[in-house]
Protein backbone atom coordinates (compact mmCIF):
# COMPACT_ATOMS: atom_id res chain seq x y z
CA UNK A 1 0.00 0.00 0.00
CA UNK A 2 2.70 2.31 0.96
CA UNK A 3 3.82 1.23 -3.28
CA UNK A 4 0.72 2.95 -3.74
CA UNK A 5 0.43 5.91 -1.80
CA UNK A 6 3.59 6.89 -3.04
CA UNK A 7 2.68 6.54 -6.77
CA UNK A 8 -0.34 9.13 -6.15
CA UNK A 9 1.70 11.67 -5.19
CA UNK A 10 4.08 11.22 -8.28
CA UNK A 11 3.75 14.38 -10.38
CA UNK A 12 1.52 13.52 -13.80
CA UNK A 13 3.02 13.59 -17.18
CA UNK A 14 3.64 17.19 -18.59
CA UNK A 15 1.81 19.19 -16.04
CA UNK A 16 2.87 22.53 -16.91
CA UNK A 17 2.30 22.14 -20.44
CA UNK A 18 -1.11 20.14 -19.61
CA UNK A 19 -2.27 23.58 -17.56
CA UNK A 20 -0.54 26.10 -20.38
CA UNK A 21 -3.39 24.46 -23.40
CA UNK A 22 -5.86 23.68 -21.16
CA UNK A 23 -6.03 26.90 -19.16
CA UNK A 24 -7.93 26.91 -16.39
CA UNK A 25 -9.90 29.38 -14.57
CA UNK A 26 -11.98 29.77 -11.43
CA UNK A 27 -15.19 29.07 -11.43
CA UNK A 28 -14.80 26.52 -15.14
CA UNK A 29 -16.33 23.65 -15.57
CA UNK A 30 -13.20 21.07 -16.31
CA UNK A 31 -13.87 17.04 -17.84
CA UNK A 32 -10.81 14.82 -16.90
CA UNK A 33 -11.98 11.89 -18.97
CA UNK A 34 -8.67 9.75 -17.97
CA UNK A 35 -9.02 10.76 -13.81
CA UNK A 36 -6.46 8.03 -12.92
CA UNK A 37 -4.93 8.94 -9.53
CA UNK A 38 -5.69 12.04 -9.75
CA UNK A 39 -2.48 13.38 -10.97
CA UNK A 40 -3.41 16.03 -13.51
CA UNK A 41 -7.14 16.22 -11.52
CA UNK A 42 -5.37 17.99 -8.83
CA UNK A 43 -3.61 20.25 -10.40
CA UNK A 44 -6.57 21.73 -12.46
CA UNK A 45 -8.79 21.76 -9.60
CA UNK A 46 -6.23 24.26 -8.29
CA UNK A 47 -6.31 26.76 -11.29
CA UNK A 48 -10.97 26.27 -10.94
CA UNK A 49 -11.44 26.66 -7.16
CA UNK A 50 -12.69 27.41 -5.18
CA UNK A 51 -15.98 27.74 -7.10
CA UNK A 52 -15.01 25.49 -10.40
CA UNK A 53 -16.22 21.65 -10.91
CA UNK A 54 -13.65 18.79 -12.25
CA UNK A 55 -15.60 15.95 -13.48
CA UNK A 56 -13.49 12.97 -13.61
CA UNK A 57 -13.93 9.40 -15.02
CA UNK A 58 -12.47 6.13 -15.18
CA UNK A 59 -12.80 2.78 -15.64
CA UNK A 60 -10.79 1.38 -13.51
CA UNK A 61 -13.12 1.80 -10.13
CA UNK A 62 -10.31 0.66 -7.74
CA UNK A 63 -8.30 3.54 -9.11
CA UNK A 64 -10.83 5.92 -8.75
CA UNK A 65 -11.33 5.39 -5.55
CA UNK A 66 -8.24 6.37 -4.46
CA UNK A 67 -8.38 9.14 -6.85
CA UNK A 68 -11.48 10.05 -4.65
CA UNK A 69 -9.35 10.36 -1.71
CA UNK A 70 -6.77 11.76 -2.95
CA UNK A 71 -8.86 14.85 -4.32
CA UNK A 72 -11.28 15.59 -1.62
CA UNK A 73 -7.94 17.46 -0.03
CA UNK A 74 -8.12 19.56 -2.74
CA UNK A 75 -10.70 22.21 -1.72
CA UNK A 76 -12.52 22.25 -5.07
CA UNK A 77 -16.33 19.96 -6.34
CA UNK A 78 -15.64 17.17 -8.05
CA UNK A 79 -18.09 14.54 -9.30
CA UNK A 80 -16.19 11.40 -10.58
CA UNK A 81 -17.95 8.36 -12.54
CA UNK A 82 -16.79 4.91 -12.77
CA UNK A 83 -17.27 4.48 -17.00
CA UNK A 84 -15.81 4.55 -20.47
CA UNK A 85 -14.80 8.13 -21.55
CA UNK A 86 -16.43 7.18 -24.82
CA UNK A 87 -19.71 7.62 -22.74
CA UNK A 88 -19.23 10.97 -21.95
CA UNK A 89 -22.80 12.15 -22.72
CA UNK A 90 -23.86 9.94 -19.97
CA UNK A 91 -21.59 11.01 -17.70
CA UNK A 92 -22.19 14.94 -17.99
CA UNK A 93 -25.80 14.27 -18.03
CA UNK A 94 -25.40 12.33 -14.67
CA UNK A 95 -23.73 15.50 -13.81
CA UNK A 96 -25.85 17.77 -14.09
CA UNK A 97 -24.63 20.05 -17.14
CA UNK A 98 -24.14 20.08 -20.99
CA UNK A 99 -21.23 21.76 -21.12
CA UNK A 100 -18.19 21.98 -20.02
CA UNK A 101 -15.08 25.06 -20.59
CA UNK A 102 -12.20 22.31 -20.99
CA UNK A 103 -11.18 18.68 -21.46
CA UNK A 104 -8.29 16.15 -20.51
CA UNK A 105 -7.56 12.98 -21.95
CA UNK A 106 -4.37 11.01 -20.96
CA UNK A 107 -4.19 7.82 -22.76
CA UNK A 108 -2.74 4.68 -22.31
CA UNK A 109 -3.07 2.34 -18.60
CA UNK A 110 -1.67 4.64 -15.40
CA UNK A 111 1.71 3.30 -13.57
CA UNK A 112 -0.54 2.16 -10.85
CA UNK A 113 -1.97 -0.69 -13.66
CA UNK A 114 1.61 -1.52 -14.76
CA UNK A 115 3.12 -1.47 -11.01
CA UNK A 116 0.15 -3.91 -9.51
CA UNK A 117 1.62 -7.87 -10.91
CA UNK A 118 -2.15 -9.32 -10.46
CA UNK A 119 -3.11 -6.71 -12.89
CA UNK A 120 -0.66 -8.44 -15.71
CA UNK A 121 -0.20 -5.19 -17.66
CA UNK A 122 3.34 -5.40 -17.61
CA UNK A 123 5.59 -8.29 -19.17
CA UNK A 124 8.51 -7.38 -16.44
CA UNK A 125 6.18 -8.56 -13.01
CA UNK A 126 4.92 -12.29 -13.39
CA UNK A 127 1.21 -12.18 -12.93
CA UNK A 128 -2.23 -13.48 -14.72
CA UNK A 129 -2.77 -12.19 -18.10
CA UNK A 130 -5.54 -10.06 -17.76
CA UNK A 131 -4.88 -6.41 -18.71
CA UNK A 132 -8.69 -5.20 -17.94
CA UNK A 133 -8.62 -1.41 -17.19
CA UNK A 134 -12.16 -2.58 -16.29
CA UNK A 135 -12.42 -5.53 -13.94
CA UNK A 136 -16.15 -5.96 -14.18
CA UNK A 137 -15.83 -6.55 -18.09
CA UNK A 138 -15.82 -10.43 -19.10
CA UNK A 139 -12.69 -10.53 -21.72
CA UNK A 140 -8.96 -10.62 -20.39
CA UNK A 141 -5.76 -10.84 -22.80
CA UNK A 142 -6.01 -14.73 -21.66
CA UNK A 143 -9.13 -14.80 -23.32
CA UNK A 144 -8.11 -13.31 -26.74
CA UNK A 145 -5.19 -15.52 -26.55
CA UNK A 146 -7.72 -18.49 -26.19
CA UNK A 147 -9.93 -18.03 -28.76
CA UNK A 148 -8.11 -16.09 -31.66
CA UNK A 149 -6.68 -18.05 -34.23
CA UNK A 150 -3.52 -17.36 -35.66
CA UNK A 151 -4.02 -15.54 -38.39
CA UNK A 152 -6.28 -13.02 -36.31
CA UNK A 153 -3.64 -12.92 -33.94
CA UNK A 154 -1.25 -12.00 -36.20
CA UNK A 155 -3.45 -8.93 -37.61
CA UNK A 156 -4.20 -8.02 -33.58
CA UNK A 157 -0.20 -7.84 -32.92
CA UNK A 158 0.41 -6.06 -36.28
CA UNK A 159 -2.83 -3.38 -36.17
CA UNK A 160 -2.89 -2.48 -32.23
CA UNK A 161 1.11 -3.40 -31.86
CA UNK A 162 2.60 -2.08 -34.96
CA UNK A 163 5.08 -5.34 -34.68
CA UNK A 164 6.84 -6.66 -37.49
CA UNK A 165 7.20 -10.42 -36.28
CA UNK A 166 3.67 -10.31 -35.80
CA UNK A 167 3.20 -13.33 -38.26
CA UNK A 168 6.36 -15.40 -36.17
CA UNK A 169 5.22 -14.18 -32.84
CA UNK A 170 1.57 -15.33 -33.58
CA UNK A 171 2.85 -18.89 -34.73
CA UNK A 172 4.97 -19.41 -31.70
CA UNK A 173 2.05 -18.00 -29.49
CA UNK A 174 -0.35 -20.44 -31.23
CA UNK A 175 2.07 -23.63 -30.55
CA UNK A 176 2.42 -22.82 -26.97
CA UNK A 177 -1.12 -22.56 -26.31
CA UNK A 178 -2.24 -25.47 -28.11
CA UNK A 179 0.76 -27.62 -26.02
CA UNK A 180 0.23 -26.57 -22.83
CA UNK A 181 -1.55 -23.39 -22.36
CA UNK A 182 -0.36 -19.64 -21.68
CA UNK A 183 -1.68 -18.19 -18.60
CA UNK A 184 0.90 -15.63 -17.48
CA UNK A 185 2.49 -12.69 -18.19
CA UNK A 186 6.29 -14.16 -17.81
CA UNK A 187 5.34 -17.11 -19.44
CA UNK A 188 4.18 -14.40 -22.88
CA UNK A 189 7.16 -12.51 -22.45
CA UNK A 190 9.50 -15.80 -22.30
CA UNK A 191 7.70 -16.56 -25.73
CA UNK A 192 8.55 -13.61 -27.48
CA UNK A 193 12.13 -13.13 -26.74
CA UNK A 194 12.72 -16.25 -28.09
CA UNK A 195 11.26 -16.15 -30.91
CA UNK A 196 12.21 -11.72 -32.20
CA UNK A 197 15.74 -11.23 -32.81
CA UNK A 198 16.93 -8.57 -30.21
CA UNK A 199 19.71 -6.63 -32.07
CA UNK A 200 20.24 -2.83 -30.87
CA UNK A 201 16.63 -1.97 -29.43
CA UNK A 202 16.42 -0.64 -25.89
CA UNK A 203 12.69 -1.85 -26.51
CA UNK A 204 12.37 -5.16 -24.99
CA UNK A 205 10.61 -7.70 -27.36
CA UNK A 206 7.98 -8.18 -25.69
CA UNK A 207 6.72 -4.28 -25.83
CA UNK A 208 4.55 -4.31 -28.72
CA UNK A 209 2.84 -7.38 -27.83
CA UNK A 210 1.95 -6.28 -24.67
CA UNK A 211 0.69 -3.08 -25.67
CA UNK A 212 -1.58 -4.83 -28.55
CA UNK A 213 -3.69 -7.36 -26.60
CA UNK A 214 -4.14 -4.29 -23.55
CA UNK A 215 -5.61 -2.53 -26.35
CA UNK A 216 -7.80 -4.50 -27.82
CA UNK A 217 -9.04 -6.02 -24.41
CA UNK A 218 -9.89 -2.44 -23.35
CA UNK A 219 -11.21 -1.57 -26.54
CA UNK A 220 -8.79 1.75 -26.62
CA UNK A 221 -8.79 2.92 -29.98
CA UNK A 222 -12.72 2.40 -30.27
CA UNK A 223 -13.36 4.11 -27.47
CA UNK A 224 -11.36 7.06 -28.31
CA UNK A 225 -12.81 7.55 -31.74
CA UNK A 226 -16.11 7.56 -30.58
CA UNK A 227 -15.46 10.22 -27.36
CA UNK A 228 -13.76 12.44 -30.19
CA UNK A 229 -17.18 12.27 -32.73
CA UNK A 230 -18.91 13.36 -29.58
CA UNK A 231 -17.25 16.17 -27.39
CA UNK A 232 -17.05 18.63 -29.59
CA UNK A 233 -20.86 18.74 -28.89
CA UNK A 234 -20.17 19.23 -25.27
CA UNK A 235 -17.34 22.08 -25.68
CA UNK A 236 -18.55 25.88 -24.77
CA UNK A 237 -16.93 28.12 -27.19
CA UNK A 238 -13.67 29.27 -26.08
CA UNK A 239 -13.28 25.98 -24.41
CA UNK A 240 -10.11 23.53 -24.76
CA UNK A 241 -9.34 20.10 -25.14
CA UNK A 242 -5.84 18.63 -24.36
CA UNK A 243 -5.05 14.87 -25.20
CA UNK A 244 -1.87 12.93 -24.94
CA UNK A 245 -1.34 9.68 -26.23
CA UNK A 246 1.03 7.25 -26.32
CA UNK A 247 1.82 5.89 -29.22
CA UNK A 248 1.15 6.43 -32.91
CA UNK A 249 -1.84 4.64 -33.53
CA UNK A 250 -3.72 6.87 -30.87
CA UNK A 251 -1.75 9.88 -32.12
CA UNK A 252 -3.10 9.22 -35.76
CA UNK A 253 -6.46 9.26 -34.57
CA UNK A 254 -6.18 12.75 -32.67
CA UNK A 255 -4.39 14.50 -35.41
CA UNK A 256 -6.60 13.65 -37.72
CA UNK A 257 -9.50 14.54 -35.77
CA UNK A 258 -8.74 17.94 -34.92
CA UNK A 259 -8.06 18.86 -38.71
CA UNK A 260 -11.19 17.91 -39.60
CA UNK A 261 -13.01 19.64 -37.18
CA UNK A 262 -10.48 22.56 -38.11
CA UNK A 263 -11.81 22.18 -41.42
CA UNK A 264 -15.90 21.87 -40.81
CA UNK A 265 -14.82 25.29 -38.46
CA UNK A 266 -15.50 24.04 -35.17
CA UNK A 267 -11.48 23.80 -34.04
CA UNK A 268 -9.20 25.49 -33.95
CA UNK A 269 -5.58 23.99 -33.22
CA UNK A 270 -3.14 25.14 -31.00
CA UNK A 271 -0.34 22.67 -31.76
CA UNK A 272 0.64 22.62 -35.20
CA UNK A 273 3.37 19.49 -33.84
CA UNK A 274 2.78 17.56 -30.93
CA UNK A 275 4.44 18.91 -27.56
CA UNK A 276 6.45 16.12 -26.14
CA UNK A 277 8.24 15.60 -22.79
CA UNK A 278 11.05 18.05 -21.58
CA UNK A 279 14.74 15.62 -21.60
CA UNK A 280 14.57 16.61 -17.27
CA UNK A 281 11.39 14.35 -17.20
CA UNK A 282 12.06 11.77 -19.54
CA UNK A 283 15.10 11.36 -17.34
CA UNK A 284 12.88 11.32 -14.41
CA UNK A 285 9.63 8.79 -15.73
CA UNK A 286 11.24 7.25 -18.36
CA UNK A 287 7.25 6.06 -19.45
CA UNK A 288 6.86 9.36 -20.63
CA UNK A 289 9.35 9.60 -23.54
CA UNK A 290 6.92 8.32 -26.16
CA UNK A 291 3.93 10.88 -24.70
CA UNK A 292 2.54 13.50 -27.22
CA UNK A 293 0.36 16.15 -26.55
CA UNK A 294 -2.23 17.99 -28.91
CA UNK A 295 -4.81 20.53 -28.03
CA UNK A 296 -7.13 22.89 -29.55
CA UNK A 297 -9.63 25.47 -29.18
CA UNK A 298 -13.80 24.85 -29.53
CA UNK A 299 -14.33 28.67 -31.91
Amino acid sequence: MDDITNNLLHEPVMVEEVLDYLCPHPGQIILDGTVGNGGHASKIMNGISPNGLLIGIDKDEEILQMAKQYLSKAGCPFKLYHADYSNVDEVLRQAGTDGVHGVLLDLGASSLQFNQSERGFSFAKEGPLDMRMDRSQADTARDLIQRLSEKELEELLNTYGEERWSRRIARAIRKEEKEAGITSTRQLAAIIERVIPRGKSKIHPATRVFQALRIAVNKELESLEVFLNKIHKHMLIGARIVIISFHSLEDRIVKNTFAERANQGIFKILTKKPITPGEVEIQRNIRCRSAKLRSAERI
